[in-house]
């Protein structure tokens, strides 16, 4: 079947409808405004689909960001489809097609409550019309992008659309409007004619070449411009289960990491972006919880330099992983990555290897082992690799997965133990949190404690040795009102603290959210804060620690202040959104806001402005501060297969300036020319300190790479 976007073949004329889509917002009580029919068929080797998406009033405009694949956002309209091909009502694969033919795909993990994981790539095909009172969409997905048990004759399904005429979203199987598109518990069989069959053997090459140019200006070093050549290779072993393998990989066309203010005497968590950890990654880190993951993979290929702390990269050998299901109820992943040596900051070759097991419990539930080994290794210039049998670190781990067959109640119970040469106890983590939500109700609790020797290095962990209690309750009305959604109150707490110190940190929140039906929002929160100084810091948090003015050891302190925020309506061209606040910051006040404004040129264009300004003001012993970040962007698609975008980051509080400017052709399926443009600045200032300019460079590369599919 040739997929053009036009209903011409007779398959189509003899499947059958899905139709009668149901609201989920505005509302979950009546049939969509906007109406969809879906018709699906199948051959020996592809998944094809058809979708209508009408219009109640004749020809109108659409709204996208761009052209750009991965599209995403409540007000741009689209239409996806959700496949959980392995029946666990936990993971499963989406693709969705916009009007103006622009793909995306994901990956959607923990039933759907979890963020999709846009950032999967795989060849699959589609096209889109616009027609005068409706729009449509066809694809083709191979069975062997997507993995499924062998010989299940039914699979889950689900379809949902986003209107933005309408401000509507809807879907097949009708979902609590409380819960999102994506939520796995609402989806319906898809049943066969016959149990599917192993799709056949399916091996996928994807090699790379790169040129690079790099001048590291800080260090002095001599212009880099070594060339690299690597690639991976995907091998199916089984519908439902794949090797991967990755020789030498290079990450250079990934996109920077978004600056940020850190305020805190923590580390900051940033995502994962790189490609070939993100497939089934969610196997390996959704164990823990959002501030213990024992098992972090941006750990692998970045190290620290002990003489100036700061995080470098680590060339990768290569690696492999082995991810997937056994059987219905059976999945497990297992991956080892080889790091190489750093005679530079005397590092030896590293070794990581993270073994997982899940076993599904009843009908959402699970039950999951993670075991990791951090070994090093002597590496010696013949490449003889000997083990290093003192220096290591390891953690075994259990996590128990709650959620109930109607997405009521979700939860989280783990005990992970961290092991090192130096065999120290308390080095242990264990968490409870459980969750309720109903469309009026959403109530949840958390409850950790972290031993003083728990050390998971493989892992993010920003602070150790402390116990945690942290409630939160939010009511919400729904009003028969044209301009507001939902409304309500809400209070939430959290205390930590330790052995030591008793209470360290304490925060207490009453807030107020109100949801527009615009898709405009509108939050206020009043907070106390209450915070230790159990060891003595500057809350000014200065990069330069030499000019630093402590807060005395052991002295405490209370403040308040007030929240505010909103997000204005998405479905138009201009729209922006802020965060700020205002009061007491330890011993002294804090004046912060946050935002962004974007303007979109659709369908080729998005021009953005982040910003975040900070004001604090302590007494005259100690720092006071103003710290700014300003991060322009400009994003734009010529076609659905070139792209050019260009981020400019200021932050005075690192007193840098990066920019980076990448473009990307795509000229066959997941097959890419790169060329990607980094500068970094020092960010100087006046002798007033009442403007800046960009200084001395730091560091400068040009990278060209090309990547290509190919399948054997």
């Amino acid at each position: 079947m040739f997929v053009d976007g036009v209903m011409n073949e007779k398959d189509w004329q003899d499947a059958e409808v899905a139709g009668h889509f149901k609201q989920m917002f505005p509302f979950d009580s009546s049939y969509a405004q906007a109406q969809t029919e879906v018709r699906m068929t199948y051959d020996d080797k592809y998944i094809y689909l058809f979708a209508i998406m009408y219009n109640q009033n004749g020809p109108r405009k659409y709204v996208t960001p761009s052209l750009k694949r991965d599209y995403r956002g409540p007000a741009n309209d689209g239409f996806s489809l959700v496949l959980d091909t392995y029946k666990d009502k936990t993971n499963a694969f989406l693709f969705g097609v916009n009007p103006f033919g622009v793909q995306r795909e994901a990956l959607i993990t923990n039933g759907g409550n979890d963020d999709l994981s846009l950032s999967w790539d795989n060849k699959w095909y589609s096209e889109a019309k616009i027609l005068d009172d409706r729009w449509v969409c066809e694809m083709a997905i191979p069975f062997k992008t997507i993995r499924f048990k062998q010989k299940l004759d039914s699979w889950y399904v689900n379809f949902y659309r986003i209107d933005s005429h309408h401000t509507e979203q809807s879907s097949w199987s009708p979902i609590p409007r409380v819960y999102g598109p994506t939520a796995l518990a609402f989806s319906r069989e898809l049943i066969w004619d016959k149990a599917l069959d192993h799709p056949g053997g399916n091996i996928s090459v994807i090699p790379y070449v790169a040129a690079h140019n790099t001048d590291d200006f800080e260090s002095k070093l001599p212009t880099d411009r070594a060339p690299s050549v690597g690639g991976d290779v995907k091998v199916a072993i089984g519908p439902a289960l794949n090797l991967d393998l990755t020789v030498n990989p290079d990450f250079s066309q990934v996109e920077v990491d978004q600056q940020v203010t850190n305020l805190s005497r923590f580390e900051i968590f940033y995502p994962e972006k790189r490609q070939f950890f993100l497939e089934n990654a969610d196997l390996f880190g959704s164990f823990g919880y959002s501030n213990i993951r024992p098992f972090f993979s941006r750990r692998i290929g970045v190290t620290r330099d002990p003489s100036t702390g700061q995080n470098i990269q680590n060339r990768i050998y290569g690696g492999a992983r082995l991810s997937g299901k056994i059987d219905n109820n059976w999945r497990i992943g297992l991956m080892t990555m080889q790091a190489a040596k750093d005679d530079g900051i005397n590092l030896p070759s590293i070794n990581y290897t993270v073994a997982a097991a899940q076993r599904k419990i009843s009908t959402r539930s699970n039950i999951g082992l993670m075991m990791i080994n951090k070994q090093a290794f002597q590496d010696s210039s013949s490449k003889d690799f000997k083990l290093m049998p003192n220096r290591y670190n390891r953690l075994l781990g259990v996590d128990f997965n709650l959620g109930s067959k109607d997405n009521k109640w979700n939860g989280k119970a783990f005990y992970h133990r961290s092991f090192n040469e130096f065999k120290k106890d308390s080095a242990f983590a264990s968490t409870v949190a459980i969750s309720y939500a109903k469309p009026q109700i959403l109530f949840d609790v958390l409850v950790q404690a972290v031993g003083a020797n728990f050390d998971p290095q493989v892992g993010y962990l920003p602070r150790a040795r402390f116990n945690r209690f942290a409630p939160d309750f939010f009511y919400s009305w729904y009003p028969k009102s044209r301009i507001i959604n939902n409304h309500g109150p809400g209070m939430d707490m959290d205390f930590i603290g330790n052995d030591l110190y008793g209470i360290t940190d304490a925060d207490y929140n009453f807030w107020y959210s109100i949801n527009f039906q615009n898709t405009a929002q509108f939050f206020v929160r009043i907070r106390q804060d209450y915070g230790l100084a159990y060891y003595a810091f500057d809350p000014t948090f200065p990069a330069d620690a030499t000019i630093a003015k402590n807060l005395p050891y052991r002295s405490h302190y209370y403040w308040n202040s007030v929240i505010l925020n909103y997000q204005s309506n998405a479905r138009k061209k201009f729209f922006y959104g802020f965060q700020t606040r205002m009061g007491q910051y330890y011993n002294g006040h804090r004046v912060n806001i946050d935002g962004n404004f974007s303007y979109r040129v659709q369908p080729h264009a998005v021009f953005s402005l982040d910003y975040s300004i900070n004001h604090i003001s302590l007494p005259s012993a100690y720092n006071s501060v103003d710290l700014l970040i300003l991060s322009p962007k400009l994003d734009f698609t010529f076609t659905r297969k070139l792209f050019w975008t260009t981020y400019i980051q200021y932050n005075n509080q690192i007193s840098n300036v990066n920019i980076n400017s990448r473009l990307q052709w795509r000229f066959k399926p997941v097959s890419d020319l790169f060329i990607v443009y980094t500068d970094n600045y020092f960010a100087e200032t006046n002798s007033h300190g009442d403007f800046f300019y960009v200084g001395q460079p730091k560091l400068r590369s040009i990278v060209l790479k090309l990547t290509y599919w190919i399948n054997l």
